[in-house]
Formats: C-alpha cells, sequence, structure tokens
C-alpha cells in the first residue's frame, strides 16, 4: 500500500526537488498513485478481499470434513421414574452415573443430490453407582452411511451456480472500481489543470495589464489616446489584480482537494503537466457493446440476482408440498465391561430409515410464500432488463462522446495556437498605436477562451476514455480485457 506514492517522493527528492516544494505529476502518476493509494482504492480492494475470502470458505465447504465430537464427563444424581416389573408399578428410583463420549467424523457433502455421506467412529463410557455398580463400555467402530432428501430442496445445487459468479462478479467489480478511481482521478486531475492555467492567465495579465496601463500613461501624456482609454486600462488592472486573488484561491482549493484524494498532505504543492493530444483510435459501438456485456460487473450481478430469485422460487415450490427422507446406514457396534472387549466380535449394525412429512391445513401460508417469490423473480426480471436498457444506453453515449471529443482536441488546439498569434499581434499593434483597446481586450478574452475550451476537451476526452474502459473492462488499445490484466499480475 502506497508504495506507489513514495517511490514519486523519492524521485522528487533524489532529482533535488524537496518534497516540501511539491510534485509534477502527470495524468498517468496521478492515476497510478490514486489506484494504489486512495482511500477508495483501499476500500475497494477490501471489499474483494471480503468476497474472496466468502468464496474460499465455500469452495472449503465442499471438501471432506473431519470433526471429533467430546463429551469427557457428564455425571448425573437424581431421582428418576422407573418401571418395576415384578410389581407391575412405577416407582423412583435414586440414580448416580457417570458417562463419557468421544467420536470421530468425517462428512462429504453430494452436491448433485443434495445428500451426505458419513463415515464415524464412536465410543461410550458408563457408570452407575449405588447398589448395583457396573461399568459399560460401548462401540461403534466404523459406520458408513448416506442420509438424503428425496423431494425436498437441493441448496448445494444452488451454491454451485451462485458462488462462483458472486466471485467472478467480486473480481470484475475490484477492476471496475478501481476503473471508476481512474475517473475520479482524472476529474481531480483536470479540475488543478483548469485551476492553474486560470491562475496562469491571471497572473499573466496582472503583468500584461500593469505594462499596458504604464504605456497607456505615456501615450495620454502626448494626446495619443482619451482620458475614458487610459481608465478603461485602469480599471483593467485593478480586475486583473483581483481576478488573480480569486484564481489563487480557487488553485489552493483544487490543490488541497487533489492531494487529500492521493493521499498526500494536502498542503502540497503540486504542479500538473498537462497530456498531449492522444492519437486518434475509433471505438465503435458495437464493439464496446459486446465488450460491456462480457466484462461489466453490472451483468453479472443480475444474473446472480435472477439465480437468487429462481433459488427462492425452487425452494418455496418444493416447501408447499410433502416432504421425504431417506437415512441409510451400515456399520459394527458392541457392548462390553471391559474396553478391549468393546472392540471384539462387533456385532453388525443396519440402520435405514424413511421419513415423509405432508402438510394438510395451513391456510395458504406455503401456497402464498411461493405466489410472492414467483412475483420477486418477474420484477427481478424486470429490473435486469431495464438494467441492462440503462447501460448499453450508457455504453452508447460515452462512445459517441469519445469519438467527437478526440477530433474536438484538435480543433481546440488549432484555435489555442490562432488565438495565441492573434493576441500577440494585437498587443504589438497596441503598443505602436495602431489598434484600439476594445481590439485588444476582445483578442484577450478570446485567447482565454481558447484555453479553457482547449482544457475542457482535454478533461472530457480523458473522462470519457475512462468511463469507457470502466463500462466495458477492455483496453482498446492493447485489444486486451482488463481481467486478464488482472491475472497477469495476479490480483492484489
Amino acid at each position: 500500500m502506497k508504495k506507489i506514492r513514495l517511490i514519486v517522493v523519492l524521485m522528487c527528492a533524489l532529482s533535488g526537488k524537496g518534497y516540501a516544494q511539491g510534485l509534477t505529476l502527470t495524468l498517468e502518476q496521478t492515476i497510478e498513485i490514486a489506484a494504489d493509494s486512495s482511500l477508495e482504492a483501499f476500500r475497494s480492494k477490501n471489499l474483494y478481499l471480503a468476497d474472496y475470502w466468502q468464496y474460499r470458505t465455500y469452495r472449503a465447504a465442499r471438501l471432506p470434513k473431519l470433526t471429533l465430537n467430546l463429551t469427557p464427563a457428564e455425571y448425573y444424581r437424581d431421582i428418576i421414574r422407573r418401571y418395576d416389573s415384578g410389581e407391575d408399578i412405577d416407582v423412583y428410583r435414586r440414580q448416580q452415573s457417570y458417562y463419557a463420549y468421544g467420536g470421530l467424523e468425517v462428512t462429504q457433502n453430494f452436491d448433485a443430490l443434495g445428500g451426505s455421506f458419513y463415515l464415524n467412529s464412536d465410543l461410550g463410557y458408563m457408570r452407575n453407582f449405588g447398589a448395583n455398580t457396573y461399568t459399560q463400555f460401548t462401540s461403534v467402530p466404523v459406520r458408513i452411511g448416506y442420509y438424503q432428501s428425496l423431494l425436498g430442496y437441493n441448496p448445494f445445487r444452488w451454491e454451485r451456480k451462485i458462488e462462483p459468479l458472486k466471485y467472478e462478479k467480486a473480481r470484475k467489480e475490484l477492476i471496475f472500481n478501481l476503473e471508476k478511481v481512474s475517473e475520479e482521478a482524472t476529474g481531480y486531475f483536470f479540475e488543478l489543470a483548469s485551476a492553474q492555467t486560470e491562475y496562469d492567465m491571471a497572473r499573466d495579465n496582472v503583468v500584461s495589464t500593469d505594462t499596458l496601463y504604464r504605456t497607456g500613461e505615456q501615450r495620454h501624456r502626448i494626446a495619443s489616446i482619451t482620458q475614458a482609454d487610459l481608465l478603461t486600462l485602469k480599471l483593467d488592472a485593478v480586475n486583473a489584480r483581483n481576478t488573480l486573488q480569486n484564481a489563487e484561491i480557487a488553485l489552493q482549493r483544487a490543490t488541497f482537494s487533489l492531494a487529500s484524494y492521493l493521499g498526500f498532505d494536502q498542503h502540497t504543492p503540486i504542479r500538473l503537466h498537462l497530456p498531449g493530444r492522444p492519437h486518434e483510435r475509433v471505438i465503435t459501438v458495437d464493439e464496446a457493446l459486446v465488450q460491456a456485456h462480457e466484462n461489466n460487473p453490472q451483468f453479472l450481478e443480475q444474473r446472480r440476482q435472477l439465480l437468487e430469485a429462481e433459488q427462492t422460487v425452487d425452494r418455496t415450490r418444493k416447501e408447499a408440498n410433502f416432504n421425504a427422507s431417506f437415512r441409510a446406514s451400515i456399520g459394527f457396534n458392541q457392548v462390553a465391561d471391559a474396553l478391549r472387549d468393546a472392540y471384539r466380535d462387533p456385532l453388525q449394525q443396519d440402520i435405514v430409515s424413511l421419513s415423509i412429512s405432508v402438510p394438510l391445513v395451513d391456510w395458504g401460508v406455503r401456497k402464498g410464500k411461493y405466489n410472492m417469490a414467483r412475483n420477486s423473480l418477474n420484477v427481478a426480471q424486470i429490473s435486469a432488463r431495464q438494467q441492462e436498457l440503462s447501460i448499453e444506453e450508457e455504453v452508447i453515449m460515452t462512445v459517441g462522446d469519445f469519438n467527437i471529443q478526440q477530433k474536438l482536441i484538435a480543433s481546440a488546439e488549432e484555435a489555442l495556437d490562432l488565438s495565441q498569434l492573434a493576441y500577440t499581434e494585437t498587443r504589438q499593434r497596441f503598443l505602436i498605436g495602431k489598434a484600439d483597446i476594445n481590439s485588444l481586450t476582445l483578442s484577450l478574452q478570446r485567447r482565454q477562451e481558447a484555453q479553457r475550451n482547449y482544457i475542457n476537451a482535454l478533461r472530457s476526452y480523458w473522462l470519457s476514455h475512462y468511463k469507457i474502459r470502466k463500462l466495458t473492462l477492455y483496453d482498446f488499445d492493447l485489444k486486451m480485457p482488463l481481467m486478464r490484466m488482472f491475472d497477469s499480475h495476479k490480483g492484489l
């Protein structure tokens, strides 16, 4: 945890930049640090680990279980009712006895039928005190058996369907949440980038307006500009300083937000290096929808909810009918006054039982539960279809935005270059008296607007990029599902 953040800090220290002097981060570094050190990433990884251990528990439950059952001491001293055959009456008698028991059992569930095999061995000891003191040992050296509900609900079969699906959903949900972290980190990154751009423009504007105001004073002395133009230049200088103060406050807030999200000290100065123009790539809607259906954990969640609703229907339907269970075992047992004799010449023990439970009158309780389960299944099916349409719509809209933003970045970059050239030319013309104040102000506004548009175009592109990755869990550059990359790095 936080290893990437520590590496970044160490690199800054080795390059001669102290930690207190701040950091310079690219978008890629910001996302890597967020995926490693942010609280949201930490939460997502721990949620995954909880689901991972739940799946491990499910897998362990499918293996044979070995159980040791012990009752080391059980002492009775009481008066009980007994039948006296000689007198043909019930009498109360004093009893004082001691019991001890131990058993070892191996059980294995049979998922296909919902039954359980078991193999056990028991040993019991009893001693009575009083007028008739005696000691006995009873043993079951070995017994093997099987229990099966013949017509009832089989939870093992449903667990085999649901539990692996829940774990697969947990794995993909971890990647989904980490891509969500990337999307959030991108948002914080460009919030700070916009604030830094506004601050830089405001700072440059203060220098520029001060220079223009001083030039205006000189030109006003020779009556080259009017008093109104001079006052306008002074007003621009005052407004520029006010704008710089507001931009500085906004910059501090944006820096505070990004530093907190990345797990840095909240007062750490951060400078950002904006990404350049991305290479052009076209993502088709059909391809994105295919990958979303295969990889998006929300589709797995829908399948899980439908399976659990079908499980409830199956359970309530079978509970509404009569139940029958079967139990059979074969083994050996013996009883003796000495321990060694309890295992000598054991007798065969055979047990077969069939039990039936038939509901006669329950005033419609079982039928009501079954109808409720059927209605819940219908609701789950409709909800799944609605959510599927919602996800598909989101994928289609995001892909459309992504493909459009690529063109907008190129256009915004061209507009930024043109506005910079136009402002430089207009400023020079104003300094030599060949342009008026209105032309200069308009040129400055156009340059600032072009700068904002360029930042917004970059922001929209990268937000769309990471949102598509989140919705599809697919890397369209490498043509590879993110789950495969996750498995190759052995998860966490």
